[in-house]
């Protein structure tokens, strides 16, 4: 791997941790803020309202700057919000640092996620992306079973501390590794919009803001699917933790490949497929306690194949918009896991059983299939009429 690549990746490290660690140790922060779980899922579905916010509004602001440093300002401004957030009392002020943690998170990804595919070599710009997002799949295998046992045992506020600091690591090795890219973009900054004028824009974040809600209705409500449906040991949501963040390193990779070998849009087509399918398995088997470790690798790595080709889908529709493009891809990512969380814990409110939010996931990943496959027959028509 490059290094300009490993340092992309060390920020995906941080932003997976950050993001993906509230999942495993909600109920503990809604122990210690005195609230129920679904409530506390407000700071999962505020941090993603950040990023959805955030990822359009501060690509364009930086859109005339050189990468390396819009790089550099995002990840400091990362940095703040979560060591805030970490030190932070009172409920509302959380809530607030969390939602402005989330705000770099997209234009991070859309901006690096460019950079990377401009640095490939020729024919392998979805693994050089699959590259970066191998910092956030790490981050579910080691991070986030860390920040969950840390988390569990100590304090939260102690595992966020660390995500700041995994901030300003990843600042230095940018600042260190990453070269000097001159600014992709010198005209009227707001032309890059006429990308959102086309079906096939719209289309897209139609497939991610749905489809892969899917995999946040299950990992939302991880923790107490594993305690209270499979009677897993609370202090064994770490291994699970680590079993589906090594399913994400793998399946992240596999995506990469599968993307660069068949075409994006069909390898999105299979990876939701998958994911339905695995999502309905965990539904009926949730309650086999061995079967519940398997498939958490399963699961977590069909549903993050789908992370390279769908960034690759956004820049190879974007020609000359391709930053906001791949940054409107994270915000429809996370506007997925707003929705996926909510909807995934409707059937927790209304007194169902903590394995339903797998049955709301399989069925967005449903959705996601269908509005893949009319993707790839619009594809197919349009090679016809060219």
């Amino acid at each position: 791997m490059k290094k300009s690549f490993a340092a992309l990746s060390l920020g995906s490290f941080a932003i997976g941790m950050t993001e993906f660690t509230m999942m495993g140790i909600l109920p503990d922060i809604a122990k210690d803020l005195a609230v129920d779980i679904p409530t506390a899922g407000h700071l999962i579905s505020l941090y993603a309202l950040g990023v959805v916010i955030g990822a359009p509004l501060l690509v364009t602001l930086t859109s005339r700057l050189p990468p390396k440093k819009v790089l550099l300002g995002l990840m400091a401004i990362f940095v703040f919000f979560n060591g805030l957030f970490s030190i932070a009392s009172g409920y509302h002020l959380i809530l607030l640092c969390r939602f402005l943690a989330g705000l770099p998170h997209g234009a991070f990804f859309g901006v690096g996620a460019v950079v990377a595919s401009r640095l490939a070599d020729k024919g392998k710009e979805a693994q050089a992306i699959a590259y970066i997002f191998t910092g956030m799949t790490i981050a579910n295998l080691a991070g986030v079973p860390l920040g969950t046992y840390i988390g569990h045992h100590y304090s939260w506020r102690i595992t966020y501390g660390f995500v700041a600091f995994s901030g300003l690591i990843t600042m230095a090795a940018i600042f260190a590794w990453l070269p000097v890219i001159p600014a992709y973009y010198s005209g009227n900054i707001f032309r890059q919009f006429n990308f959102f004028k086309t079906k096939v824009a719209w289309l897209i974040i139609a497939i991610i803001g749905i489809g892969t809600g899917g995999l946040f209705a299950w990992m939302s409500y991880i923790a107490p699917l594993v305690i209270h449906v499979s009677g897993i040991s609370s202090d064994k949501v770490a291994v699970i933790m680590v079993l589906v963040g090594l399913g994400m390193v793998v399946g992240n990779l596999l995506g990469g490949k599968l993307a660069d070998a068949i075409s994006p849009p069909k390898a999105v087509v299979i990876s939701f497929a998958g994911m339905m399918l695995c999502l309905l398995i965990v539904f009926f088997t949730s309650q086999i306690q061995w079967f519940t470790y398997v498939m958490a690798f399963v699961t977590g790595a069909v549903s993050f194949s789908n992370s390279a080709p769908i960034q690759m889908m956004l820049i190879n529709e974007a020609e000359g918009s391709e930053t906001i493009a791949a940054a409107a891809g994270q915000a429809s990512f996370n506007f997925a896991n707003s929705i996926g969380s909510y909807f995934g814990g409707l059937p927790i409110v209304y007194g169902y059983a903590y394995n339903t939010p797998s049955l709301v996931g399989a069925a967005l990943a449903g959705m996601g299939v269908l509005l893949a496959i009319n993707f790839v027959s619009l594809q197919k028509r349009a090679v016809r009429l060219a």
